[in-house]
């Protein structure tokens, strides 16, 4: 709120790297269309490898995790879960199933966020601001406990988080600077603010991938920000640290951390181009896609675990691949029929 206030009543001057970022990103959504005119089959590769990792990385920034043989189960399965993480990992899959199926028919709103916060949360104050005031704790191994922030109080919460929105639809609909400056302010804001108990960050990459889908940046439906975020989580705490600084009084430098999430998003479209040109033909997708599961698989796993990581996909076509798979080395099985157990041994480079 406080980035986006500053914002409002004027932006000086933009920085020459945040100016870059604009450009390479504006070519980069001219490209846009071109890419997503590739067979439905190539996309639906992309869009599926996406859900899988972002799921994954979003919780695991945040100390959830799950087991990696029970990753396919978790995300795509109907089975009993185990335990509260994975509970929280299917629930934010259920809340990125949600974004990608309205996209801009989901308002960027306050009702929305707290929807995607009771998807993605399995505690019981789900899709509600916090009650009392939580500041963000940093541990030191000797035992030493200091605040690293000081967010806006449990009070506070509800006028900093209405005046947020009212200043990004301003912002969107006046164009008094770049949408997209707009949307990394915002999340910038948002994290300042911590609106609930727990999972903010969560709810946090949630936000940015749909006001990107808003303002026509849909890359994030193929490639995983998530997983770039937190192949790059050192720097994401860096400038996040950065330009939360003086965020209070309106006297912090907002350019790191807005900056760092333009990079996201560029290097979100580097990949993109990439990787559709690595899938050659529709002829390959089915076992891309094959192929791509079982490389996720730690430890044992069943046919089953393949199906649901690859819906779509025929039985008897995974069994003939695994069956193939399994002549060459690269898998080894116990037991016969739906019960026996798999085991990848990937090809040493």
């Amino acid at each position: 709120m406080m980035t986006l206030r500053q914002f409002a009543r004027q932006v000086e001057s933009i920085p020459l790297a945040t100016s870059w970022y604009l450009g390479d990103l504006g070519e980069a959504l001219g490209k846009q269309e071109l890419f997503t005119q590739q067979s439905p089959q190539k996309l639906k590769v992309l869009r599926e490898h996406a859900l899988i990792e972002s799921a994954v990385s979003s919780n695991r920034i945040e100390g959830v995790t799950v087991e990696q043989s029970r990753i396919a189960t978790v995300i795509f399965g109907k089975s009993r879960l185990h335990n509260r993480d994975e509970e929280e990992i299917r629930g934010y899959r259920e809340a990125l199933d949600t974004i990608h199926r309205l996209r801009r028919e989901l308002p960027v709103s306050e009702e929305t966020v707290r929807l995607l916060h009771q998807l993605s949360q399995s505690s019981g104050d789900a899709g509600r601001y916090k009650e009392k005031d939580s500041d963000i704790i940093e541990k030191h191994p000797d035992g030493r406990v200091f605040v690293r922030f000081k967010t806006v109080s449990a009070r506070q919460t509800p006028t900093f988080m209405q005046e947020s929105f009212l200043h990004w639809r301003d912002c969107v609909h006046q164009r008094l600077f770049p949408p997209l400056i707009a949307m990394a302010a915002m999340n910038l804001d948002f994290l300042c603010i911590h609106p609930f108990r727990d999972g903010n960050g969560r709810v946090s990459s949630l936000l940015l991938l749909l006001q990107s889908c808003h303002l026509g940046y849909e890359v994030g439906r193929y490639i995983s920000l998530e997983r770039l975020i937190e192949e790059n989580k050192d720097r994401y705490y860096e400038t996040l640290e950065q330009s939360s600084q003086g965020w209070h009084e309106g006297k912090h430098d907002p350019w790191p951390y807005i900056n760092y999430l333009l990079f996201i998003l560029k290097t979100a479209y580097r990949e993109f181009e990439e990787r559709v040109g690595q899938i050659e033909s529709p002829k390959g997708e089915k076992a891309e896609l094959v192929l791509r599961a079982i490389g996720m698989q730690r430890g044992e796993f069943r046919l089953a675990d393949i199906e649901r990581a690859c819906s779509g996909v025929g039985r008897e076509w995974i069994r003939s691949l695994m069956g193939k798979l399994k002549q060459s080395g690269e898998l080894t099985c116990e037991g016969r029929g739906p019960a026996a157990r798999w085991t990848y041994h990937p090809k040493k480079q």
